[in-house]
């Protein structure tokens, strides 16, 4: 396989998490299989989370700390998006930081619609998200209908032409062994140095 320009986003916005781990785990193995890796933290990135308004028009300035993380995404031939699930979702600043850097012009045109959908401008990248969750993975798709999954996959990383994306949930992290999350560690780390 030939080396790959690799995004890691650790969407966590706290340090020394379990997430951490699994985007370290994923970046360690990538930079050793040849792969070019980029990695943002989210407890690093300083901006105002708040959209603050109706339409796209006049949009905030975008803070040098995101306008990084936007480069990198169309940089990258693979994004990685990594993230606790808190409520049945992402954490609210991972959702602020999507709310702030996904702007028409730069990832889609929604003056060229198709099927209903504006043109994707982050086309040809592929995708991996990374969800650390106490849901186990069975109870997050039969009582919750892996809805985090989706909004991540579909209406973000997809909407913005991110595809193919697929999702790695481990967990239950409560109460999980030593053992456990050593596999799951191990995991990303395959994945990463395959840049999947």
């Amino acid at each position: 396989m030939s080396a790959r320009k690799i995004l890691i986003l650790n969407g966590h916005p706290a340090e020394n998490t379990f997430t951490q781990a699994l985007c370290e785990a994923y970046a360690t193995a990538a930079q050793a299989a040849g792969h070019d890796v980029r990695l943002h933290k989210l407890s690093q990135l300083e901006f105002d989370a708040d959209f603050g308004q109706a339409g796209f028009s006049g949009a905030k300035r975008l803070e040098p700390q995101i306008e990084a993380v936007l480069a990198d995404f169309e940089w990258a031939e693979h994004a990685v998006v990594a993230f606790p699930l808190w409520w049945g979702g992402m954490p609210g600043k991972l959702k602020g930081l999507f709310d702030r850097i996904l702007l028409p012009g730069r990832t889609f045109d929604p003056r060229i619609v198709t099927d209903g959908l504006p043109k994707p401008l982050l086309a040809g990248k592929s995708g991996r998200v990374l969800v650390a969750s106490d849901t186990p993975p069975d109870l997050m798709e039969q009582f919750y209908g892996n809805a985090a999954h989706v909004q991540v996959e579909r209406q973000i990383m997809n909407f913005v032409g991110i595809d193919p994306v697929e999702t790695c949930h481990f967990g239950a992290l409560q109460g999980s062994s030593s053992d456990e999350r050593a596999a799951w560690l191990s995991t990303a780390s395959e994945l990463g140095a395959l840049a999947a």
